[in-house]
């Protein structure tokens, strides 16, 4: 492993992995085992639909029908209840309740407290996915109701005098605003809310880490699909490698959203790492190569962002180029880039979500989230700018609002060496 990852170094280490991976033997065999014998504890799920292949399904699916969806081992998790906001033809919530034996709830109060005066639950998973929405009359936003789910499961342990953990998937809200009220409001509350995207849980090929004490010159990362669903999986993605850096996250000054020639200009003059972006594609499955006129194909835009320590960072969104992420980066004192292809498993059973209810389980049996919900409010927020610098055309925005300052945690991705959660490579 280069000096850049981070290895398994020493003894004490080796035995901490060797250790899950021999309990995770077991639970391929069969075998329920439970980390130091804990319990399934208890959860509600508050979701917009649930259909086949939705992130409701994706995530909720593996609490009810194990890792891989084959009524073997899952998390030591159990669904209680859920609350659906919408229910059309496709919906599995009904079939699946009958099925598995958890209340279906006429309210997000009901499905915390079971009807009672009681937080009934250990956890609350909330997922704003998916569903028949408006979107923002500027910028087109989906207008999931992530803030309105979360207020109301907010209210209910406010009136029952009791707090449990709270997972947000993807960005925290649509805008800025809200994402900002759910952040301070658990901070208030004391909540424990875990958010964001599995993406940076996936695997990546290399497997690589950034050292704490890495320096970065520049980095980039490669998104693909919809501009601001995907957009803001790319941009999980990149916070999750570069706030590892030396001094670790600052915040962002600035933001811009490029498309079309602008990008080429944007690269003549020097404001974007181009060849870091080749090295990033490089990575993938037969190294796509960029032609001149990729930037004229939908759902191509260029992120670039300015960030409080001086570093200059890009992702690029490159449409139907390649349905991938990558990342590289440029390490002061090595004369070769670094770069991975961050890997999804995009079949059932969707592995990478896995890894992503693997801390979702970790952040309610332990009660504290263990990654910081302060990158997802920096992405929710950069996301939220980017997007109305497309509406404007381009439009520089400085973002003071932006000066979030975190450390990050070392919790690992899918095939990290001390990753508990062993799984076959995606295919």
């Amino acid at each position: 492993m280069p000096d850049f990852a981070n290895p398994v170094t020493n003894r004490r280490d080796f035995l901490k992995a060797a250790a899950a991976t021999t309990a995770l033997s077991a639970l391929a065999g069969g075998t329920r085992l439970h980390a130091a014998d804990r319990p399934a504890l208890p959860v509600a799920a508050i979701v917009t639909v649930w259909f086949r292949h939705s992130h409701t399904d994706v995530i909720v699916g593996k609490i009810l029908e194990g890792w891989q969806h084959d009524g073997g081992p899952g998390p030591d998790l159990k669904l209680v209840s859920m609350y659906v906001d919408q229910v059309g033809e496709s919906d599995l919530s009904r079939q699946k309740a009958e099925r598995h034996g958890f209340q279906l709830a006429r309210t997000i109060d009901e499905a915390i407290t079971l009807g009672s005066n009681q937080v009934q639950v250990a956890g609350v998973l909330s997922i704003g996915e998916h569903g028949d929405y408006p979107t923002t009359p500027d910028t087109k936003q989906p207008m999931y109701p992530r803030r309105r789910f979360f207020e109301q499961i907010a209210a209910a342990f406010q009136r029952c005098g009791k707090v449990v953990p709270v997972f947000n998937d993807k960005h925290l809200a649509y805008r800025w605003e809200d994402a900002k009220f759910m952040v301070d409001t658990a901070g208030e509350r004391n909540i424990p809310l875990l958010a964001g995207s599995s993406v940076p849980l996936a695997w990546r090929m290399p497997p690589l880490e950034l050292d704490r004490n890495a320096e970065l010159e520049s980095a980039i990362t490669v998104g693909y699909s919809g501009l601001e669903i995907y957009g803001i999986h790319a941009l999980e993605a990149h916070q999750a490698m570069i706030e590892r850096r030396r001094g670790g996250e600052a915040g962002i000054v600035s933001v811009q959203a490029l498309q079309g020639d602008a990008i080429h200009r944007a690269a003549a003059e020097g404001r974007w790492p181009v060849e870091l972006f080749q090295t990033a594609l490089a990575t993938l499955p037969g190294a796509p190569q960029a032609q001149p006129d990729w930037t004229t194909k939908n759902e191509t835009a260029l992120y670039l962002l300015e960030h409080r320590d001086g570093l200059k960072s890009a992702v690029v969104m490159i449409g139907a180029l390649a349905p991938e992420f990558a990342f590289a980066a440029k390490l002061k004192g090595r004369p070769e880039p670094v770069a991975t292809w961050i890997r999804l498993q995009n079949n059932p059973p969707h592995g990478h979500f896995a890894q992503q209810l693997r801390a979702i389980e970790e952040t309610i049996h332990t009660g504290r989230a263990v990654y910081p919900v302060e990158r997802t409010l920096l992405t929710t927020g950069t996301l939220d700018r980017l997007m109305h610098s497309l509406a404007q055309h381009g439009t520089r925005f400085d973002t003071p609002e932006l000066a979030i300052a975190y450390q990050p945690t070392d919790w690992p991705f899918a095939n990290h060496p001390q990753t508990r959660l062993k799984l076959p490579d995606p295919s």
